[in-house]
């Protein structure tokens, strides 16, 4: 009665005009983050560590990514 529920979005949205969804690996440890590139600044945004398929698959499900992310050294 007082409190509204709130209505939750399917995907987080991310501006596709300005960013690109990567990863980003580590060529020293081979460490993976998920993140966004500003593709007028070329600067890296970090979301998430990927540690496994599950969290790569939780990434793209997120922000509603089908197509396979290129990977960024």
């Amino acid at each position: 009665m007082f409190f509204k529920k709130k209505t939750v979005n399917r995907f987080e949205e991310y501006d596709s005009l300005n960013y690109e969804p990567v990863i980003k690996v580590s060529i020293c440890n081979g460490e993976q983050v998920a993140g966004f590139l500003d593709l007028n600044t070329n600067k890296f945004k970090e979301i998430m560590l990927i540690s496994n398929d599950k969290d790569l698959e939780e990434f793209k499900s997120r922000y509603g990514i089908k197509e396979e992310l290129r990977k960024i050294y």
